[in-house]
């Protein structure tokens, strides 16, 4: 067993000066006496590669030499003055929602009201407008009438076509007709911004600047790629918006995708390719940007939830390849994976080390799904013509390069630190990608081993999955492998806790009302986890966002691959009578689960949830999954 050495912690706050400045006065501090570009972000301002207007920020102050001012969460309803402060900066304002969607950030699946915010110091509520791209824009736009305006961040990205909100329960234009912007930059942003930003340096005016890669501007016509149904002919006919969408999702996840072109009235929304995925040197370059890791100082004394969550946590890639059905991983971040060297994580995990209250506990190796770093395909010749949104639906495709030995190798060599007591893994992890077949022994072998090893180290307690239902037919609609393999993977999962003594929790993620679920279904859902002794912990109603395919499936009724009509519960009592499910052991829900049934003419579903004659299954406990209600998983 290895020595336990107490970290050497940065004893004192970092200077103001470490940081963008969010000021005037901090302006004047470095020295400056103007900005190139502004930034206004929905967040508050956290500097940390896991915070996106941070990432922007610092590629431009660090790799392009501009300076760069944020202002977090301005105050829209006053003389606003958080928006004049840094006066006209001399390239471009950039506008962020922040890291979440706003509508998504700000309400339930029931279209409730949160109370909360995560990104707000203190986790306050009403720090940001409903659509802050929308509110921003038109803000600077009258203030500002000659400076561009370029908006990025996961709001104006996934917005970037006509798409359903679900909010307003309607078809929206593309954001670039909502918001007066003069360029969106869609998913991850830094390589376009820099070029952005030399050519307006240069002197080109931004409303000619329509080539760059994953840019969406306005054009005057339509050029070569792939022309979708406009705007027009969407709010006419669904068939339509929901044959554009396979057309999007299709090119936002090839190697070398078409410009994609759509109508509004008599203007081109043009969206340009995505750019190659990152190199390993071009992603290590965004990471070791100088970034102090913490929020502003700003905020001291105030604690800000959505930090504290990845505090002592490193992303060590980018992309998914999955393509779950209700996930916006791939639109935004593409499906080819980019993966940090793993010297440049090695240099964050001793940052991370040396960060004020650091206990010697890593609480995340992660990513989008924590174990795709450094996979893909295994001839690229194929991946470079391939059109499949998901490299494992329906089943796992025979180029994939799945070895899990790379990420094993990052484990131990990060456990191998002196500071370091234990490294968890707290984001999903694929067990359909650890356990599928590979063809090669070795390769095999090794991910045994991972399971194995992630089961047994890894764990803070909780490992977290998501089978997200268990009938076959709501899974192929949500492209997610057979329930028959959460079994498998749970049998690997006991047996680990039991030979080395442990008392874990695996905890599975469920959805209810997504498209292609009935009742009917979620009585199949509550039965066979209740037979495995799981009080559902983190379940969710289905909340449709932009751009994925469940979200157009519950708008038009049409899967946009099939042409097939998909039935989706989309009233509230539907919504409702499928949620109860989730909870079939509370009495409150007993009642309603009853009537449901019986108005399905399914007695025998009946017996089977609430059996309790002396030979039915006993359900002792042990390992049973505390009900501590989540009904709203919120998703990137």
């Amino acid at each position: 067993m290895k020595q336990i050495e107490k970290p050497q912690h940065t004893t004192s706050y970092p200077p103001v000066t470490a940081f963008l400045p969010t000021s005037v006065k901090e302006m004047r501090a470095l020295g400056w006496d103007e900005v190139d570009v502004v930034l206004f972000s929905g967040d508050a301002y956290v500097d940390h590669p896991s915070f996106g207007a941070a990432v922007i920020g610092r590629t431009l102050l660090e790799i392009g030499g501009y300076k760069v001012a944020i202002v977090p969460q301005p105050n829209w309803q006053d003389d606003l003055r958080d928006f004049r402060k840094f006066g006209r900066p001399r390239l471009f304002f950039g506008i962020s929602a922040g890291a979440m969607d706003s509508m998504v950030n700000h309400y339930t699946a029931a279209r409730r009201r949160r109370s909360d915010d995560a990104y707000t110091p203190g986790g306050r509520h009403g720090a940001r407008p409903d659509y802050p791209t929308i509110v921003y824009s038109e803000i600077l736009r009258r203030l500002y009438p000659d400076v561009p305006i370029i908006a990025g961040g996961i709001e104006a990205s996934l917005r970037r076509l006509s798409h359903y909100d679900y909010w307003q329960d309607r078809l929206r234009p593309s954001l670039m007709a909502d918001a007066p912007v003069d360029m969106i930059i869609y998913g991850m942003g830094e390589k376009p911004i820099l070029e952005v930003a030399r050519r307006i340096e240069a002197g080109e005016k931004i409303a000619d600047i329509k080539d760059v890669r994953q840019t969406v501007v306005w054009d005057d016509r339509v050029g070569e790629g792939i022309e979708l149904a406009s705007w027009e002919e969407c709010r006419k006919s669904k068939f339509k918006q929901s044959t554009n969408f396979k057309h999007i999702e299709q090119e936002s996840n090839r190697y070398e995708g078409l410009t994609l072109w759509q109508r509004h009235g008599d203007r081109v929304v043009r969206v340009n390719p995505m750019c190659p995925p990152m190199t390993t040197g071009e992603i290590d370059r965004s990471f070791d940007l100088n970034y102090t890791r913490l929020p502003h100082p700003r905020y001291r004394g105030k604690r800000i939830p959505a930090f504290d969550m990845i505090r002592f946590s490193v992303n060590m890639h980018r992309g998914c390849f999955g393509g779950c059905a209700f996930c916006t991983i791939s639109a935004h971040q593409g499906k080819f994976i980019a993966s940090r060297s793993k010297e440049s994580i090695l240099r964050e995990v001793r940052q991370v080390c040396r960060m004020p209250e650091f206990k010697g506990y890593i609480s995340d190796l992660g990513g989008p799904s924590a174990n795709m770093y450094r996979m893909g395909g295994k001839n690229q010749d194929i991946c470079r013509k391939c059109l499949r949104p998901s490299c494992l639906h329906p089943k796992p495709c025979p180029n994939l390069n799945n070895d899990h030995r790379p990420l094993l190798d990052i484990y131990h060599a990060v456990d191998a630190l002196p500071e370091v007591k234990k490294s968890f893994i707290g984001s999903g992890v694929r067990y359909d990608l650890s356990m599928a077949p590979s063809g090669d022994t070795e390769v095999d072998a090794a991910n045994r081993r991972y399971n194995e090893e992630l089961i047994r180290d890894h764990v803070s307690g909780r490992l977290k999955v998501a089978p997200e239902h268990t009938e076959d037919g709501v899974l192929s609609v949500m492209r997610k492998p057979s329930f028959a393999l959460f079994h498998e993977f749970k049998k690997i999962f006991d047996r680990v806790n039991r030979q080395y003594e442990l008392r874990q929790q695996l905890i599975p993620y469920f959805i209810s009302s997504h498209p292609g679920c009935h009742e009917v279904d979620m009585a199949e859902l509550a039965i066979k986890t209740r037979d495995l002794d799981f009080h559902l912990e983190q379940v969710q109603d289905f909340t449709p966002t932009p751009m994925t395919v469940a979200t157009e499936i519950y708008y038009s009724g049409i899967h946009p691959y099939t042409g097939e009509k998909i039935f989706t519960a989309t009233r509230p009592e539907e919504k409702l009578a499928q949620r109860q499910y989730f909870f079939w052991y509370d009495r409150a829900y007993r009642s309603g689960i009853e009537a449901s049934l019986r108005r399905l003419h399914r007695p025998d579903l009946l017996a089977r949830l609430f059996d309790r004659r002396p030979n039915a299954p006993h359900h002792s406990g042990v390992g049973r999954t505390d009900c501590r209600r989540t009904h709203d998983r919120r998703r990137k």
